[in-house]
């Protein structure tokens, strides 16, 4: 063992111990004896950001092969073992980080450290063309059904090369282009490997009905001989201005169920007090039925069905707020347009009000709470906070920091940055072929978060 940190006071009643072994691996253990369950969250400091033009989706396809057998477990064993053990499990690639996670009966905690020591340290004995082959076709497919064939499925795509310029590192999205994955080679995806999936680039959270130190032994007798890679190459600069000084403007005809308004605007970095600020910004502004836009567009002038706004937390460069609006019957997108401006001109002009405070608050406050209370919600945000930020202990007093910021904070950065000069913005106007039963999606409230915004997530098994 490297050594092992003192835990700092409380944080409304959790705790969390960071250690660290000889190969760099960082741990961070946090008791809760609530249930006798544990979770294991691990993530390796890589995602879509690291990827060089030619090979994009590369994180993402392997994430996929993390789960096509090792040296000791061979094809689909470690869904096998996991789920005949009680547990459960899954993968996600983010444009920051990718990661994976168990959660185990406790008496199991054992086997799931063991499993993902063995793929850390002896994946690429196990990786051949048959499973890169298989899995490119899984991640093509996956590509097809969330955003090439669905409804509105590459808005987030297009707002995020709008938002972030070509040669951006976020430019693209982590599902990749189908060129690409084509492109990839298995040599890349071994290089790929021994580029990122080191110890010295990994954080591994234990969360639950633990022994601390019959857990960190497990974690030294599996993780501490694999030796750790130094050649890590870092991700390219994402500074950017804090807005982009034009509106950027798209028109998009297809297939869809309605005409639709979407816009993505340059916020903060995540980790900051101004990120803070603006994801409540945006809660009073659009989220949910009791939000601003929502009872202007929905209630008042029923000219859309949904009306939301929300916030990608980004570290590594200027974060996103993405509105979505779907239109309601033969409502025209500048009719919705005029509206939404006039209502975010009044917000920048007059900040929310001590009741739009308090709600937008206790709603992220919940959201946060959620996440916590579950072993394997507070696993992923202690290494969340250990990745991106370098302190894990930054997750238990989030919640703190929220609460901490003021209406005056809100309304300032709505006017700095929720204006026509920091927007990228598309229209949807549907096609004369579009089928009439898709229009069961709008109804059912469904917006580009729904699918193209969130991680990409193992599912082939």
């Amino acid at each position: 063992m490297g050594h092992t940190s003192t835990p700092p006071p409380t944080a409304g009643g959790l705790t969390a111990t960071e250690h660290r072994l000889s190969n760099g691996l960082r741990v961070v253990l946090s008791e809760d004896h609530l249930t006798p369950v544990a979770a294991v969250c691990l993530w390796y400091d890589v995602g879509s950001r690291h990827e060089v033009e030619g090979r994009t989706g590369l994180a993402h396809l392997f994430e996929h092969l993390m789960f096509q057998g090792s040296a000791q477990v061979k094809g689909n064993g470690h869904f096998e073992l996991v789920q005949n053990a009680g547990g459960s499990l899954n993968g996600t690639t983010s444009f920051e980080r990718t990661n994976y996670f168990e959660t185990m009966p406790a008496h199991q905690l054992e086997l799931a450290l063991w499993l993902e020591a063995d793929r850390m340290g002896s994946l690429l004995a196990a990786l051949d063309e048959e499973s890169m082959e298989n899995q490119r076709d899984v991640v093509k497919n996956e590509r097809r059904q969330r955003y090439d064939n669905v409804p509105y499925g590459t808005a987030f795509e297009k707002l995020t090369a709008m938002v972030y310029p070509e040669g951006h590192p976020y430019h693209h999205t982590p599902i990749g282009s189908m060129a690409d994955l084509d492109a990839a080679s298995l040599e890349d995806a071994r290089d790929f490997f021994r580029t990122y999936y080191a110890p010295n680039n990994a954080v591994l959270a234990v969360v639950g009905d633990i022994d601390p130190e019959q857990t960190l032994a497990w974690i030294e007798k599996y993780f501490g001989s694999i030796p750790a890679h130094d050649a890590k190459r870092p991700p390219r600069d994402g500074t950017l201005p804090d807005v982009i000084g034009e509106e950027l403007r798209q028109v998009v005809r297809e297939e869809v169920p309605s005409r639709a308004l979407m816009a993505a605007y340059r916020l903060p970095h995540d980790g900051t007090r101004e990120a803070d600020a603006a994801d409540l910004a945006l809660t009073v502004l659009g989220g949910g039925e009791s939000s601003r836009l929502h009872n202007r567009l929905v209630r008042r002038d029923r000219t859309a069905v949904t009306a939301g706004f929300g916030m990608l937390r980004l570290a590594g460069a200027p974060s996103m707020g993405w509105l979505d609006v779907k239109a309601s019957g033969d409502a025209e997108v500048a009719a919705i347009e005029a509206a939404v401006d006039e209502e975010l001109a009044r917000f920048a002009a007059e900040g929310p009000t001590p009741a739009e405070m308090e709600r937008a608050q206790a709603l992220l406050e919940r959201e946060w709470l959620d996440r916590l209370a579950t072993v394997g919600g507070r696993a992923d945000e202690l290494c969340r906070y250990a990745v991106l930020f370098g302190d894990p202990q930054l997750a238990l007093t989030a919640v703190d920091r929220v609460l901490q910021v003021t209406a005056d904070e809100v309304r300032e950065v709505a006017a700095a940055r929720l204006r026509p000069d920091n927007r990228a913005v598309l229209v949807y106007e549907p096609t004369e072929t579009t089928a009439p039963d898709i229009a069961a999606d709008v109804a059912d409230g469904a917006t580009v978060s729904d699918s193209a915004t969130n991680d990409d997530q193992e599912a082939a098994q």
